[in-house]
């Protein structure tokens, strides 16, 4: 299980990675929310579903708390068992939302019992010939600089650590990644019971999307980080996830619309009702 993904972490950062060096060729340096429970719902963790864990639990700036029980987050579920199918429903997980392309579907499709129900959230959908919020050289060439700048180095032993996180500031800029982020913010407000979002590794894609989900509900980017960088036990590896790609993202998002509000509104298309109902759902 662990060699399929890193294979296609692999392919993807050669992709990225090769556009990356491209660019360094071209010296660009460059409503109504659902029923809230007074009490949050006891949390799950099926056991043959790589890197799952509960996003509740980390406290926002303005001293309130995200609930437990409510939003998962995932590797991909293709190897879900009879018994995992039941801990999905006795949290009442309603709604997975899958992050991956199309062939990563196809090869591990996710084994899901028939009252969940699924939906596809692509991220990269676009990544080939996609459209763009900014010509995707000029994102490669700012994110080279964040992500080596903040610690990720060049050797060649690393250097495809570069290429892999180089993935994080092409999630802000491509119109297909602010759909699916999009849909995943809108599902959540609006899904009665508990919801999945997952990705291959549950790392990147995913990170992304928690990042985006906790930074919307007032956490802090310490918050974000912890949550982020706790990939780092389910691969058993310091490294697996590192905080500079995060930033990486970040940085983005300011340089191409001027601030993280303004992402969320313009980029993903989120209104101030679905701002609302996530946070009358998910905090506490």
């Amino acid at each position: 299980m662990t060699s399929a993904r890193n294979s296609r972490s692999t392919t993807l950062a050669r992709s990225l990675r090769g556009a990356a060096v491209a660019a360094m060729a071209f010296g660009l340096a460059v409503s109504l929310s659902p029923a809230i429970a007074s009490a949050d719902p006891a949390s799950i963790s099926p056991g043959n579903v790589f890197n799952f864990r509960d996003i509740g639990g980390a406290q926002t700036q303005d001293g309130r708390t995200v609930r437990s029980g409510l939003v998962y987050r995932s590797g991909d579920m293709s190897g879900m068992t009879p018994q995992d199918h039941q801990t999905l429903l006795d949290g009442n997980v309603t709604t997975v939302i899958d992050l991956r392309d199309a062939s990563e579907r196809q090869d591990k499709p996710d084994v899901l019992p028939g009252e969940v129900y699924f939906q596809v959230a692509d991220v990269l959908a676009g990544l080939q010939g996609g459209q763009t919020n900014e010509p995707l050289p000029i994102t490669l060439g700012h994110g080279l600089f964040d992500v080596t700048s903040g610690g990720t180095n060049l050797q060649p032993s690393t250097f495809g650590l570069v290429g892999e996180a180089m993935l994080y500031p092409v999630m802000t800029n491509l119109h297909s990644a602010n759909a699916a982020y999009g849909e995943l913010l809108r599902t959540i407000a609006t899904t009665n019971g508990a919801t999945v979002f997952h990705c291959t590794a549950g790392k990147d894609r995913t990170g992304w999307g928690s990042a985006i989900l906790l930074t919307v509900l007032g956490v802090s980017r310490d918050g974000v980080n912890a949550d982020f960088l706790a990939t780092n036990d389910a691969f058993g590896n310091p490294d697996a996830a590192q905080t500079a790609w995060l930033n990486a993202s970040f940085n983005a998002v300011d340089r191409i619309y001027g601030d993280f509000d303004t992402y969320v509104r313009d980029g993903l298309g989120i209104d101030q009702g679905t701002l609302d109902a996530l946070k009358a759902k998910l905090l506490k």
